[in-house]
């Protein structure tokens, strides 16, 4: 897919102010720990995540993307009014139904003329997002639009320590099932697109390449909050990998792009194994990424445009710079956008 008038203008975020440090995790891990013999330290070591955050117990995430939305509408300085359509794209939501985005919709004060929907594609939800309403934009059906999303990841990872000090039948083998769930976190984010027309940014959203290889759907698997994730997390990892790199060649392809055009990148934020190994078989220089998941996880669908937000605030994503943003989910799912980057409008705060 390729855009001749879309723009990514601004980024709003939200970040939860308690934090986690996965030396706190291990402690409440204690009891497995000693039954299996597993060293302390073991979890950071093979993840690369030294913390995550956690919003309030309560906390809805239709309430947290409302905040990062409107960050991102202040940031952009575009009228309200104007934005034809709103995707709220997380894993988690309020409700199975109403959609989440409805409360959204009402708090930002947005016009009833706006599209509006939740969707749901794992990790990917908010890059697919970007992609349904950048294609709206292209055709000259909405001015602008607005992509929000929330992942809370407490009740998950309580859960899941709940569930391993408990159940006696785990086994060093068994409880790799269920580590990945220890690496999730939380954190929130919102993604305004909007036609060149009114952008101040001008920053050019200009490609969009997918690759699905659904032979792999069932190497992580997650029937919600309460009933945990179950990942092979090497197989994962692996095939992941592998559909990234297709997925890359294609993205080269589309966007007319070498490696060496490429100044930055932005991927989904999964850990220091799978980073490493995704560099390599990419023949990328892990020098051009920048990363979050040493301090806040895996946050889901926020992961990468989290990411992305923080880079950009940071100054790693200046002015000039082509940003390739490399989405793997479980599914497997793969989708990558080219941005050729202008100006940095990005608005955050914490919860």
């Amino acid at each position: 897919m390729r855009y001749q008038r879309v723009c990514l203008e601004s980024l709003g975020y939200t970040l939860p102010r308690e934090v986690v440090t996965t030396d706190e995790l291990e402690q409440q891990l204690a009891p497995v720990y000693e039954r299996l013999r597993l060293p302390a330290g073991r979890l950071e070591l093979m993840t690369g995540i030294r913390e995550r955050r956690f919003f309030a117990p309560g906390t809805s995430p239709g309430s947290v993307s409302q905040q990062s939305g409107e960050q991102a509408i202040l940031a952009s300085g575009i009228d309200r009014h104007l934005i034809g359509g709103l995707v709220h794209g997380s894993v988690c939501r309020d409700f199975l139904e109403p959609a989440t985005a409805c409360s959204v919709h009402h708090a930002l004060g947005l016009p009833a003329g706006c599209l509006i929907c939740d969707v749901s594609n794992a990790c990917l939800g908010i890059l697919t997002g970007i992609i349904q309403l950048a294609n709206m934009i292209e055709l000259g059906q909405i001015k602008a639009g607005l992509v929000v999303g929330t992942e809370s990841g407490r009740q998950l990872v309580e859960n899941t320590v709940e569930r391993l000090n408990a159940d006696q039948s785990l086994t060093r083998q068994s409880i790799k099932q269920l580590v990945a769930s220890l690496t999730i976190g939380s954190g929130s984010v919102a993604v305004l697109l909007c036609d060149e027309s009114i952008s101040r940014s001008q920053n050019r959203l200009t490609t969009a390449s997918v690759l699905a290889d659904t032979s792999h759907h069932q190497l992580c698997r997650s029937e919600g909050l309460e009933t945990f994730m179950h990942t092979d997390s090497e197989q994962l990892m692996q095939q992941g990998v592998a559909a990234g790199t297709a997925t890359f060649k294609k993205f080269l392809t589309e966007t007319e792009w070498t490696h060496a055009s490429i100044d930055k990148t932005i991927c989904h934020q999964v850990g220091v194994a799978h980073r490493k190994l995704l560099f390599q078989s990419l023949g990328l220089d892990p020098n051009i990424d920048f990363s979050t998941f040493e301090t806040l996880g895996n946050t889901g669908a926020a992961a990468l445009p989290l990411t992305l937000a923080l880079a950009a605030e940071a100054g790693h994503v200046a002015s000039g710079d082509n940003v390739a943003l490399m989405g793997i989910g479980s599914g497997i799912n793969c989708q990558m956008l080219a941005v050729e980057w202008n100006e940095t409008l990005v608005q955050g705060g914490g919860e």
